[in-house]
């Protein structure tokens, strides 16, 4: 079965190995999510499944396209929705739940996140640069500096490095090791950092790196 899983960031802690050797860990809450609809090569062009996490409880949150999507699959409404591609379609039937059992101690996973929002930044906080020389006099401590040229070609290149929004990003953390699987809270707890905030939404899926 293909690993693929909806979840959310819990927060940090850390855990002790066998040999007494301190682990950072991150605490995911994998579903359960459920089937919401099967793709297939003859109708669609490819194999995979829709899953969603979390139920909406109140109906009046779910617009008319949507609430059809869900009653033709037979499946309360859900605030999340996530394609999967699968080799074998026929292990999945519309409605069936998958939990953190798909995953075991020892696997390797990729999690994709949004990272933190940090709002407007400056050039040093964005970027890392250096910023100018500290004495009183400088005049020019945390600003940019210089950003083009002279007469030609007289504009601003594309993709300068400037001040502006921070965070708000994906980003995928690859290969990152699953320490320990708790199936009855459906939490698994991988070894190291994942982007975003606490209870944010998170996508788990076996790594696409498996060897480097």
């Amino acid at each position: 079965m293909a690993k693929g899983i909806i979840g959310k960031k819990i927060g940090m802690t850390q855990v002790f190995s066998d040999n007494g050797a301190v682990i950072p860990v991150t605490v995911v809450q994998a579903g359960p999510c459920v089937v919401v609809q099967k793709k297939t090569v003859e109708s669609d062009g490819y194999n995979a499944i829709q899953i969603g996490f979390e139920e909406i409880l109140s109906e009046k949150k779910v617009n008319k396209p949507m609430a059809g999507h869900f009653k033709k699959a037979d499946v309360k409404p859900m605030k999340y929705l996530r394609e999967v591609r699968v080799d074998a379609i026929d292990d999945y039937n519309v409605g069936q739940t998958i939990s953190t059992e798909i995953f075991a101690e020892g696997d390797l996973v990729d999690i994709q996140g949004v990272t933190i929002g940090k709002g407007f930044a400056g050039g040093m906080k964005r970027w890392n640069f250096a910023g100018g020389p500290g004495g009183h006099g400088s005049g020019f401590h945390r600003r940019l500096g210089s950003i083009g040229m002279k007469e030609w070609p007289a504009e601003v290149n594309k993709g300068k490095k400037m001040a502006g929004h921070l965070g708000v990003e994906t980003v995928t953390t690859q290969r990152l090791k699953v320490v320990k699987v708790m199936p009855e809270k459906n939490v698994i707890l991988v070894q190291g950092s994942v982007s975003g905030h606490k209870n944010g939404i998170i996508y788990i899926k076996g790594t696409a790196k498996p060897k480097r």
